[in-house]
């Protein structure tokens, strides 16, 4: 009952008018069907039987329909998409005036889903797309991936043309405000390319919030994989002062700043091109507030990361094509002071294309927006 409450006052609070509302109200039981959508085919006759209910509204309730959206999971979103899709379609070819102004207003509440916006933006797109267009120019920052990225692009081409032009004061205005709003790989290498062809220095590193201080130590025995597995000490504590057994002999903690560009943390600069081997890497992160944050890693060796002593996740595979945010972990920071531990393993193989033991990592907001690391704070003498 509780639920069915909520469904009635989210789809009413949509459209003000009383004939709408009651429109609205009619939906609660097909909405609420569908967002009851499960796996393997949990509740897929009724949801069908719902669609077709959405399907047959008229576009004026479009809006309730892409509200619905929001907390659902991903079968429910395509149900709702499909509806959502079939009423443009039909109210289109009609004719027949579309709710442009409740699309807008939908779109610009940023707190909606992300996919219901962009499917919001889509629609306005055919209506007006000369609208669309200029809405790009207030969505460099926005919580949608894709609408972000589409914003991004739009600035690039402007800077295109300026440089077409030979305004070139113009063009790399243009392509800084690109970059410190893009967050999309592809379109930060192109934004870089074309900044540092105008004599701009660009701080890849910086741009992307890649961890390049850090502390190694290794190498530790992986004969047959099996450092994966095996807690050798600085799982257990981390001693920066610390001197173990490894598996040449004894090692000890050493600090290690990558140079790379992608934030590569390579650990054959340290110990030369190993095999069979396991080694650890830790940092320190400040963080201001206690927030929740994605800890991106990118690898292709197996690999273990912890924070704060917690163990996170980890990926026992071995030469896997690398990317930059390969994966995601879902962490939380304390105020202050937080440690990072990384384990990364090479194993036995000998080919020229298994010679990387490495990794790269960066700390982010849930939209992929770089957590920058302060300086520590200082420490006061007693």
């Amino acid at each position: 009952m509780r639920i069915k409450i909520q469904l009635i006052f989210l789809v009413a609070i949509i459209v003000t008018r009383s004939s709408s509302v009651d429109a609205a109200s009619d939906l609660t039981e097909p909405i609420r069907a569908i967002r009851a959508v499960g796996l393997e085919g949990a509740g897929n006759a009724q949801a069908s039987a719902a669609w077709r209910t959405l399907s047959a509204v008229d576009a004026d309730l479009l809006p309730v329909i892409l509200t619905a959206m929001d907390g659902a999971n991903d079968l429910a979103i395509n149900w709702l998409r499909s509806a959502v899709e079939t009423v443009a379609a039909r109210e289109l070819k009609s004719g027949r005036k579309f709710p442009q102004a409740g699309l807008q207003k939908f779109l610009a509440e940023t707190k909606h889903d992300a996919h219901a916006r962009r499917l919001a933006f889509e629609l306005i797109a055919r209506i007006d797309p000369t609208l669309a267009e200029g809405l790009l120019s207030g969505m460099l920052n926005d919580p949608s991936a894709e609408l972000r990225r589409d914003a991004v692009g739009k600035v690039m081409l402007q800077a295109g043309r300026s440089l077409d032009a030979g305004d070139k004061t113009s063009a790399t205005k243009l392509f800084q405000q690109s970059l410190s709003s893009a967050r999309d790989v592809d379109q930060i290498n192109d934004v870089t390319k074309q900044l540092r062809s105008l004599g701009e220095t660009v701080d890849l590193p910086r741009v992307f919030g890649f961890l390049t201080q850090w502390k190694v130590i290794g190498p530790f025995d992986s004969i047959a994989g099996k450092g994966f597995a095996a807690v050798y000490p600085p799982e257990e504590k981390i001693d920066p002062s610390g001197e173990y057994d490894g598996k040449s002999g004894r090692v000890r903690w050493r600090d290690f700043v990558s140079t790379n560009e992608y934030g590569l943390v390579s650990m054959n600069i340290p110990y030369t091109p190993l095999k069979g081997v396991a080694a650890y890497a830790f940092t320190e992160f400040f963080s201001d507030k206690k927030q929740a944050v994605e800890i991106r890693l990118g690898s292709q060796n197996a690999w273990k990361v912890w924070l704060n002593g917690r163990y996170l996740f980890g990926q026992d595979e071995y030469h896997r094509n690398k990317a930059i945010d390969q994966y995601r972990l879902n962490a939380d920071l304390n105020k202050g002071r937080n440690v990072i531990l990384v384990k990364v393993c090479q194993n036995e193989q000998t080919d020229d294309w298994a010679g990387d033991w490495d990794f790269q990592l960066r700390v982010c907001d849930p939209f992929g927006s770089p957590v920058y690391s302060p300086a520590a704070p200082a420490r006061t003498k007693p």
